[in-house]
């Protein structure tokens, strides 16, 4: 078995606001796996760990990456345990071993990998300026989707209530979900009365209402919250399966939401779902901002957990974003993701 590494920098088609910060670029290294035993079958996997955010967002990410790939060259499989640390790492390398052994790039066989079936998918409006905010979220609407993620905290909290109310005066729950991501921006004394005042739109559920790593903070919110509360950037670094059960038989959260890049690959979003199912906790699966390679995989994973269709909304929009993405076939019509291969 043998590895290459090769790294490619993305160009974002507009500024991408998230709490990190304004994205115009985005890295990924792409690990390429032959194997002598399956002369002529390539697999490819992408690690792409966001900066400042993942746990693996590490200076000399590419020397560590290139021992893992040793070491997986060496033993001839993956070492779960040994790549815990490295969430971004292991589903590049896991993803490219799935693609080495796939027919025609089908990891899982399902109804979407079949292209036979879409997989429901949120919009995504992102932070900017309430303009800019206003004519994405009219342009999401415009494209047909019936879920909506809308990521406020960038700008003042009562411009971002407009916007959702904007949203309410022209289509009911019934007609639009919409979910709210605050990535962390309430304050903890703050943070029940806004979403006291923003339970009066119909709220699905709201991610990360305050920062991560207080536990017991978040536990509070959770339990008073009127409106379900998900977990996104509190899943970071908590990759050890005791951690992860403690982590939410203490805050209890209404759903969390997961991405292999920054929770664990696809073997540790797994572990993350089975976990909360057993404690009667929603998911999700969406992308981090990979490039298509990583979107596909990601895609055909969801659709393997939760079925086909899911039974709630995915979030896998984000594919289209880069003016260099990589060719994959995937497309989105209307508010579904499709996988289009071989038609």
């Amino acid at each position: 078995m043998r590895f290459e590494i090769s790294e490619r920098l993305f160009h974002f088609r507009q500024p991408a606001g998230t709490s990190r910060g304004i994205y115009t670029t985005r890295r990924s290294w792409f690990v390429t796996v032959e194997d002598e035993a399956m002369p002529g079958a390539v697999g490819v996997g992408e690690c792409a760990p966001l900066p400042r955010l993942s746990c693996d967002d590490l200076p000399d990410y590419m020397q560590v990456l290139e021992a893992m790939a040793a070491h997986v060259a060496a033993c001839g499989a993956i070492d779960y345990d040994l790549l815990r640390p490295y969430p971004s790492m292991l589903f590049g390398l896991e993803t490219a071993l799935m693609s080495l052994h796939s027919v025609d790039g089908v990891i899982y066989d399902t109804p979407f990998a079949r292209g036979e079936a879409g997989i429901p998918i949120n919009g995504l409006v992102w932070m900017g300026s309430y303009e800019e905010m206003r004519a994405r979220m009219e342009e999401k609407l415009a494209q047909g989707f019936t879920c909506v993620k809308l990521k406020i905290g960038a700008i003042d909290f009562e411009s971002e209530l407009d916007l959702v109310r904007r949203i309410r005066e022209r289509f009911s729950p019934d007609d639009i979900e919409l979910r709210l991501d605050a990535n962390g921006a309430f304050p903890y004394e703050d943070v029940l009365g806004r979403l006291e005042r923003l339970s009066h739109y119909g709220i699905h559920s709201i991610e990360q209402p305050i920062r991560q790593r207080q536990w017991e903070k978040m536990a509070a919110v959770c339990r008073q919250s009127p409106i379900p509360v998900a977990l996104d950037e509190e899943l970071i670094g908590v990759n050890i399966p005791a951690m992860k059960g403690d982590l939410l038989d203490t805050i209890r959260p209404a759903y969390i939401i997961l991405k292999p890049s920054l929770h664990g690959g696809l073997h540790g979003t797994a572990e993350w779902i089975d976990m909360a199912r057993q404690r009667g906790i929603g998911s999700w699966v969406t992308s981090a901002l990979e490039s298509n390679v990583g979107l596909c995989a990601i895609a055909q994973f969801a659709a393997h957990v939760y079925g086909c269709p899911p039974a709630l909304p995915q979030g896998l929009g984000t594919g289209q974003l880069f003016t260099d993405n990589i060719e994959m076939p995937l497309d989105i019509i209307d508010d579904q993701l499709f996988y289009r291969h071989g038609k």
